[in-house]
């Protein structure tokens, strides 16, 4: 049976879909009210008038590391790299969820960059990424300061589950990528942790920020970036990896990403490969464009990599989901990055008797962008998600942000 009837999705419904398959997106979220709510744009925490945060250690040391509540790199000793752990959430025993924190801070003073990961925990390559990055930083060959924070998300990192277990009002699931900049006195333990980390930690430390995510678990995806390409200092950022795509798409206000970009802090959201697993192959493509960056702002020296250009990167600025229509086992016959014609067959369905149940067609020409990973899809499951431009700009695919 043909997807004909799918491809009027209104704007929700296909939003739904394509958010759904990325690290960065799902349904939207709806504001949760909150008691003693804070104004979540208000400055970072200050000591005293007219002084802002300074650096607050807690007095613990995990693990040889160093406890901290609050984080200013300028406190710490130039040339040098330096670890902690920062004092997140507080759990329903009364302890913490602490996240990992690396500081590469330069020699000499320049632009301050923010790499974070495990916002969601399935996502692992990006995890790797960000060792892998601060692994090859000289502090004292660098200018500025590189911030990494690879385990935003620790209890769903545990579970190497997407969402945040959270107890508060029976078991939730949270997607805390539908939190930020988040609120330290919100309804959720996700909510409270966001602005936690987004006040004391991130936000007064960096100048640009790179939060990488990959496909949600059940989706592959390409590798590409998920960026704000009408904002030119994200643009210059985006282009600088060697990947196969960029998505021209702002997709949930609630994500990280436009979290720094709502407070003046360019951002863009890379997407690396499949969720649960170490990409080896793509990761590299990842550090490159990160280096890059470093490089473009001036916080470390050499010649550029390679970029999009050596990649003849494909931008497009809208989306397209295939979605189930039938329970059954799926035959993709397409992989990522195929160029894809209107009508053309994409996916078959058979049920366990191995009848066809339903065929596939794409209603866009474009690029593919994800596509199933897991063999069987129930209806209203994403099967494959196709990149391409429109004058309309059409909403984006859930793929994983």
């Amino acid at each position: 049976m043909p997807n004909e009837q799918r491809e009027g999705l209104d704007r929700r419904d296909f939003m739904m879909a394509v958010i759904g398959l990325v690290g960065a997106s799902a349904s939207l979220a709806s504001s949760a009210g909150t008691a003693n709510a804070q104004d979540t744009k208000a400055p970072p925490v200050r000591r005293e008038p007219g002084a802002l945060q300074r650096t607050v250690y807690t007095g613990d040391v995990i693990q040889g590391k160093k406890v901290i509540s609050a984080l200013d790199v300028n406190d710490l000793e130039p040339g040098k790299k330096h670890a902690f752990y920062f004092e997140g959430v507080q759990m329903p025993t009364g302890q913490h969820w602490y996240v990992s924190v690396l500081v590469a801070v330069g020699a000499k003073p320049g632009k301050r960059v923010a790499l974070t990961s495990g916002v969601h925990g399935d996502e692992i390559s990006p995890v790797h990424m960000i060792q892998t990055v601060m692994s090859q930083l000289d502090p004292a060959q660098m200018s500025g300061t590189v911030l990494a924070v690879p385990d935003v998300s620790r209890p769903a990192l545990e579970g190497m589950a997407r969402r945040w277990p959270n107890s508060a009002r029976g078991i939730d699931l949270i997607d805390i990528n539908r939190e930020w900049p988040g609120n330290e006195n919100g309804a959720s333990a996700p909510s409270r942790h966001a602005g936690l980390l987004f006040n004391r930690l991130l936000r007064p430390n960096a100048d640009y920020a790179l939060d990488f995510h990959t496909g949600t678990t059940g989706m592959d995806v390409s590798a590409f970036n998920l960026a704000r390409m009408e904002l030119p200092a994200v643009r210059a950022m985006a282009e600088l990896f060697p990947i196969d795509q960029i998505f021209d798409n702002p997709a949930y206000p609630t994500l990280l990403a436009n979290a720094f970009i709502n407070v003046g802090i360019p951002a863009l959201t890379p997407e690396i490969g499949a969720s649960r697993i170490l990409d080896l192959s793509m990761i590299p493509l990842f550090v490159e464009g990160t280096m890059n960056v470093l490089k473009h702002h001036g916080v470390i020296a050499g010649a550029m990599g390679r970029t999009g250009k050596d990649t003849n990167i494909f931008i497009a600025n809208s989306g397209h989901t295939v979605l189930a229509t039938h329970g059954g086992f799926v035959e993709l016959l397409v992989k990522l990055n195929d160029k894809v014609k209107v009508g053309e067959k994409v996916a078959i369905q058979r049920n366990t008797f191995g009848e066809v149940v339903a065929e596939y067609t794409s209603g866009v020409a474009g690029k593919v962008m994800a596509r199933r990973s897991d063999a069987t899809a129930e209806p209203g499951i994403p099967l494959i998600a196709i990149l391409y431009n429109d004058a309309t700009h059409e909403f984006p695919v859930d793929y994983s942000e």
